[in-house]
């Protein structure tokens, strides 16, 4: 049976025995007013006439005269029930079409679909609110996804072809310098291996596949410094941590990484020779803030909101062999929504970046 057909019964039954139980109430209640057996008692004589006399009916008498309207009164509530429990359970579950519906949409794959339940802020409303929400979502991941996965293969297909070119042109030009061939496909190689690791990183991130242990943001900031001390030095780049204890729970090798990925994005994208780095942690009574921001040229709003979009570069001017793969804000956003925290990039109005990042603080 179809639910509206088990809410039709429902409602029927418990009207019929409701009606029922008040008409039995209403016997029971007629009966100690009503003698067993039906007395006539015959009238005085008034003038030599003799009065109407007086009829007082048994209890068969009653329930003759009062079980056919109880038998018309239970059809009629019968009825009553069947038709307007059918109407009622389809008023209520009118709502619970519209989601079936637009569930059988996107299970066919449109997603752009919407419920938009009208009427008041009921279960039902909020139900269809939250699967639309889950609708708006699932739409703007897949769209991401498929921009992603587009991206990625351009991106790898890039260093592929090129290699191919570098071996059909060796093959036929065998008198080319082997040495010379051999550094550029390591070069190609070594961008192909880059790319495929920030892929599996950055999918690691999104699945947040990984143990939770207390990590102190600032010893993770200093251990970031000093991974990159030599690309700052080669860049004349000044890199400065302070900042208190700051204490998360995580992933060390995420944090470490989101670290890194964000001072080196603030190292390369810096004023040539004469550039500075600040980092920073501070802790809050909720949150704890994780800052690094730099100097160099001056970034538009509208780049500054792309930056964390994959395969983004921006307005990237650095030699070849720090250009990177386009991941980096992409992975540092993905380890920050893995570990529960926010990401914001505010560009800086003497030129650079200040990007912040906020994770929930663990007191220990």
């Amino acid at each position: 049976m179809s639910v509206r057909l088990k809410l039709t019964l429902s409602y029927t039954g418990f009207l019929l025995v409701a009606g029922l139980l008040l008409l039995g109430v209403v016997w029971m209640f007629l009966l100690r007013y009503v003698p067993a057996e039906a007395v006539s008692v015959r009238g005085e004589l008034h003038d030599g006439m003799r009065g109407p006399g007086l009829f007082i009916p048994g209890r068969y008498d009653l329930w003759r005269a009062f079980a056919p309207k109880a038998a018309v009164l239970a059809v009629f509530l019968l009825v009553l029930g069947l038709v307007g429990g059918w109407f009622l359970a389809g008023r209520m579950l009118a709502p619970v079409a519209r989601i079936t519906e637009a569930t059988r949409m996107a299970a066919d794959g449109s997603l752009s679909h919407r419920v938009n339940l009208p009427g008041r802020r009921d279960e039902y409303r909020e139900l269809a609110d939250a699967f639309d929400t889950m609708l708006a979502r699932l739409e703007a991941h897949v769209a991401e996804q498929q921009r992603f996965a587009a991206n990625a293969s351009h991106e790898l297909r890039t260093p592929l072809a090129i290699t191919q070119t570098m071996l059909e042109v060796a093959r036929n030009d065998p008198g080319q310098e082997v040495g010379e061939l051999v550094e550029r496909l390591s070069i190609m190689n070594t961008r192909a291996i880059d790319l495929t690791e920030a892929l599996l990183l950055l999918s690691r991130a999104d699945r947040r596949s990984f143990t939770r242990d207390p990590v102190d943001l600032s010893l993770v900031a200093e251990e970031a410094a000093e991974t990159l001390l030599p690309l700052a030095e080669a860049r004349g780049t000044a890199v400065r941590t302070s900042g208190d204890v700051a204490p998360v729970v995580g992933s060390h090798a995420l944090l470490l990484q989101m670290a890194v990925n964000l001072m080196h994005n603030a190292i390369v994208h810096n004023l040539p020779d004469d550039g500075t780095v600040e980092v920073s942690t501070a802790v809050g009574p909720q949150s704890v803030r994780f800052s690094v921001e730099n100097t160099g040229p001056v970034l538009a709003p509208h780049l500054v909101a792309t930056l964390t979009e994959p395969f983004q570069r921006g307005t990237r001017r650095v030699r070849s062999d720090h250009a990177g793969v386009g991941l980096g804000l992409a992975i540092v956003q993905s380890i920050v929504l893995a570990h529960d925290g926010t990401l914001a990039l505010e560009a800086r109005e003497g030129g650079g970046l200040r990007v912040t990042v906020e994770l929930p603080r663990q007191d220990h």
